[in-house]
């Protein structure tokens, strides 16, 4: 298998998280800015990443990849077995990509600075009204780790370097952090371009 994939992009992180949860040995082929690779351009038509490669299959979408990677490689599973839960959980992983992912895709579009700004001040304000949620278990929604956490986590990790500061009733927010950054997993997770982001 092999992993196109940027060292900056939260949608590769993510993709990376999982796999180093899971224990994956595959080859992560670094694409810096947009000199995508030739034979990348050409089994991909959307010219994104990350992009997955494995044998014959490609997948060019981050959440089918990782629903991919967490059924084809089931321990540990990062899902629920059952169908209520799964579909609460996929629920929560489409809010995610839907208000998160997108202001954060937003913000590093912003044309200037009065809209990054607006766009930065609606992520924290989003962000800090999950405080509640974050409380509410030892993880995101569950006591297990799961692909929630893996695509939360690299829009936290980056929080600084999208200059947000959480305020106000952020505790909950601030212990998930701890918890999640400490792991092997996220750590080996890290390409250097993110290690630094908090450094």
């Amino acid at each position: 298998m092999t992993l196109y994939s940027s060292p900056t992009c939260f949608q590769s992180h993510r993709t990376r998280l999982v796999l180093a949860e899971k224990n994956i040995a595959i080859d992560v082929v670094d694409v810096e800015g947009g000199n995508l690779p030739e034979d990348l351009r050409d089994i991909n038509p959307y010219n994104t990443l990350p992009t997955l490669v494995d044998r014959d299959l490609v997948l060019y979408d981050a959440r089918v990849i990782i629903e991919y990677l967490d059924e084809r490689f089931p321990h540990p599973p990062l899902m629920p077995v059952d169908p209520v839960s799964r579909a609460q959980f996929r629920l929560a992983l489409h809010r995610i990509e839907r208000d998160w992912y997108g202001l954060a895709d937003e913000l590093q579009r912003a044309p200037d600075r009065r809209q990054e700004a607006r766009v930065r001040k609606q992520l924290e304000e989003s962000i800090v009204a999950s405080a509640d949620v974050f409380g509410a278990k030892r993880y995101f929604l569950s006591d297990e780790f799961s692909l929630v956490d893996c695509s939360i986590a690299p829009i936290l990790w980056r929080l600084p370097a999208f200059g947000i500061e959480l305020k106000g009733h952020v505790q909950p927010i601030r212990r998930y952090m701890d918890l999640v950054f400490a792991r092997r997993a996220f750590r080996d997770s890290l390409s250097d371009a993110e290690q630094e982001m908090r450094q």
